[in-house]
């Protein structure tokens, strides 16, 4: 359980300095024959900082939860 706490504790960090990140996928227009015409499309994927937050605070509760067992 400690290592999962650990886990969201510095997923979570990573989720507050970063809000997101953005990809790209080839699209494909049109084929004819030998002739192939992509696009690129960007894609975006935000979250909120919440998240992050959330997620730092459940795993320090974990792990204060497990010290106080063990």
């Amino acid at each position: 359980m400690k290592t999962l706490g650990m886990f969201l504790i510095m997923v979570g960090l990573v989720m507050l300095v970063y809000t997101g990140f953005n990809f790209v996928t080839k699209e494909r227009v049109m084929d004819l024959g030998p002739i192939k015409i992509e696009k690129e499309k960007e894609h975006s994927v935000q979250w909120s900082p919440i998240v992050g937050l959330a997620l730092s605070i459940a795993g320090i509760l974990i792990v204060i939860s497990t010290k106080k067992k063990a």
